[in-house]
């Protein structure tokens, strides 16, 4: 029995031993991800513009337009290309008019169902190809973008601070009733390969951003902070990102 509990004894030395000894080193690592979309055969890219609606207060074309070109200007491998805005609205409708032998005017987009109007631009493949004719033939990026103020009232919970009769205070959550209001960003991002004019790839993103009842905020600052949550998402369809993360070894 004595000879066990020595054996036991010696054991736990030499583990408590070599703990102390160890040595613990972070080792920053990335791995990357593919992209989404292989767009080794282009050179260049060319955001066209998008058929935008749902607030008078932004004008989602030009500032979506604008912020993506900047995005790929410093997150991209392909040469950006800098040129006017196209007017897909009036694309549309002269094709609809030209099938249809009448004149029609732009409506006012306010809900997703306005934009049916207009989506069959992004399927006219000659329209695509001409425009990839005169900018030799880059990636386009178009499609459409939804920013629109919402409102939504609820039972939410949030922690509040209480103090028990010895002044100690602790945090318990609360359930309340709530109006909240603010917006919400739907875009579909679609790509089109400008040596044929037809589509490789789309997709559909949604953001949403509420504030209490009683704040205010711009309706340019909260589209701003929504396309920051999938722009993300935006870039990894064109190039390989990198998840950053540390890895521990033992010496």
């Amino acid at each position: 029995m004595t000879a066990r509990l020595a054996r036991t004894v010696s054991s736990l030395a030499a583990v408590v031993l070599t703990a102390a000894c160890t040595n613990y080193y972070e080792i920053p690592i990335e791995t990357p991800i593919r992209p989404k979309l292989d767009v080794s055969a282009f050179q260049r890219v060319f955001v066209a513009g998008f058929i935008s609606g749902g607030s008078d207060d932004v004008d989602g074309n030009l500032e979506t337009t604008r912020l993506l070109r900047s995005q790929l200007r410093t997150k991209s491998e392909l040469r950006v290309i800098d040129a006017d805005v196209l007017p897909l609205m009036d694309v549309a409708l002269d094709a609809r008019e030209g099938s249809n032998g009448g004149s029609q005017t732009a409506a006012a987009i306010k809900e997703d169902s306005d934009l049916e109007v207009y989506e069959h631009v992004f399927a006219n493949v000659e329209y695509w190809k001409r425009i990839g004719e005169e900018y030799q033939q880059p990636l386009i990026v178009t499609g459409t973008v939804m920013f629109a103020p919402q409102a939504r009232s609820g039972i939410v919970q949030r922690d509040q601070e209480v103090y028990d009769s010895f002044g100690r205070r602790r945090v318990v959550p609360v359930r309340t009733y709530m109006e909240r209001k603010g917006f919400v960003l739907r875009p579909r991002f679609i790509f089109i390969d400008g040596r044929n004019g037809t589509i490789l790839h789309s997709e559909n993103f949604r953001e949403e951003i509420l504030y209490n009842a009683n704040q205010t905020s711009p309706a340019l600052s909260s589209y701003f902070e929504l396309m920051d949550r999938l722009i993300p998402s935006f870039l990894s369809t064109l190039s390989s990102q990198r998840i950053r993360g540390t890895r521990i070894l033992l010496q």
